[in-house]
């Protein structure tokens, strides 16, 4: 899938949130997952898809886990993402069932990563949009990645691109001093209603 290849309606939408907060909910009761019948779903969540599942919980960020590259159906992707953000983010311990109410799912649909040619930093800050693009930096085998929707949070481009060095376990001004790797996307984003 070279692009999100047009936005979900609002009913493939519920589902992807449903099939994520189900596989959540199995996994903290000990159940095993489903196994979902991609034969009987819309073709967006049978093609190859790359999403990320965030949670948080009363505005605070509770765990996100992804993958940048398409290697499986949309729907599976969403389903493995979605426990491993409950249970696998290094950065927070794993969702427990008794707050697992107050947990809010969002998914994110990525494009395919284009490699974002430039010459130097200057046209790397001049080339970027916040909001709009996700940035990955690499460095031989390490990378790390951001989603668009970190731009609300760290809206200086400058700031941006430390966090992100600092995320890779780099020193944070390296993208200044060395030609790293960055590739850009997009992401449809969407996320559970809030509960009242």
């Amino acid at each position: 899938m070279k692009k999100v290849t047009g936005f979900m309606n609002q009913d493939e939408r519920k589902a992807l949130l449903t099939i994520a907060r189900k596989a959540i909910e199995d996994v903290l009761a000990g159940r095993s997952l489903d196994s979902l019948d991609l034969s009987e779903m819309p073709l967006v969540f049978r093609e190859n898809g790359a999403s990320f599942v965030t949670l948080s919980r009363e505005g605070q960020l509770r765990g996100c886990i992804g993958a940048i590259e398409a290697y499986q159906p949309l729907a599976l992707d969403v389903q493995e993402h979605a426990v491993a953000a409950a249970t696998e983010d290094y950065r927070f311990p794993p969702v427990s069932q008794a707050e697992l109410p107050y947990i809010e799912i969002e998914i994110s649909r990525l494009t395919k990563p284009d490699k974002l040619e430039f010459k130097d930093s200057d046209e790397l800050l001049e080339k970027l949009r916040p909001g709009i693009d996700g940035v990955v930096l690499r460095n031989g085998m390490r990378r790390a990645t951001f989603l668009p929707q970190v731009w609300e949070k760290v809206s200086r481009k400058e700031d941006f691109l430390d966090h992100l060095c600092i995320k890779m376990g780099a020193h944070p001004s390296l993208w200044r001093e060395k030609t790293l790797d960055v590739f850009i996307y997009q992401v449809e984003e969407f996320r559970e209603e809030q509960k009242i």
